[in-house]
């Protein structure tokens, strides 16, 4: 099971580097707690002075499935290019659901991709599958991949590292994570094994109980250590005005 360790050396991995932290999990507003994964996210940008942006809060439109059309692959294409200079600076941004639209959020996002050095994305695992706004994210940053893979461009993300952190209470986080990975391969990313980990309360995909989604929470805040890190942090920032 992934512990404090891995969130150490993942700050070892990213330490000194411009780094974006996407966070894909949920909870209802009247809820009084964040996702873990979400935690691990703060957690972590505390120790680096990352920035993190929460892709839940975000109006993100479905793909429109434009690789598999009648017509071909037409998905990021020129004629796609979102014409609007403060969402769109580096005129990388392609995708015709921001065309067809204009209230689509995703730029958001891939300013800050476009902009960093690292970009680590956090989810929940779900029925054996990352969460359905992750699902909705990476399938709509499609055109990333296609405008090197397909239409035979340059990869843009090719300087650029990622990696993805999982969280998932009995079912098939592993075989997740290996599918993710693979995923910022294809689009094509530098995906170095540290900067990627998944953390599973058990191995029983039969466990259901209520006392265990009950400890769940428990272990997997002392398994990170996470009430400790923020006090350890803010003595830290504290000698640092000093």
């Amino acid at each position: 099971m992934s512990n404090e360790k891995d969130i150490q050396r993942l700050e070892d991995s990213l330490r000194g580097k411009k780094v974006l932290l996407i966070t894909t999990s949920n909870r209802w507003s009247g809820h009084d707690e964040k996702p873990k994964s979400s935690r691990l996210a703060e957690d972590l940008a505390s120790r680096i002075g990352a920035t993190i942006i929460d892709a839940s809060k975000l109006k993100i439109y479905p793909c429109e499935g434009n690789v598999s059309t009648v017509n071909g692959n037409n998905c990021g294409t020129v004629d796609s290019v979102l014409k609007d200079k403060t969402k769109n600076p580096t005129g990388h941004h392609r995708c015709w659901v921001n065309i067809n639209n204009p209230d689509d959020e995703l730029w958001k996002i891939s300013k800050e991709i476009f902009e960093a050095d690292s970009v680590i994305f956090f989810a929940s695992v779900r029925w054996g599958q990352t969460n359905s706004i992750y699902q909705k994210l990476i399938e709509r940053l499609n055109w990333l991949e296609n405008r090197w893979a397909t239409l035979n461009e340059s990869n843009i993300l090719s300087n650029k590292e990622a990696g993805i952190v999982l969280v998932g209470h009995n079912w098939n986080g592993v075989a997740v994570l290996e599918t993710q990975k693979q995923v910022l391969q294809f689009y094509g990313f530098k995906v170095p094994t540290e900067l990627s980990f998944n953390w599973q309360w058990t191995t029983d995909p039969f466990d259901e109980s209520e006392e265990g989604y009950i400890q769940d929470p428990k272990d997997f805040k002392e398994d990170f250590d996470l009430g400790s890190n923020a006090l350890k942090e803010s003595f830290k920032n504290f000698f640092k005005r000093q």
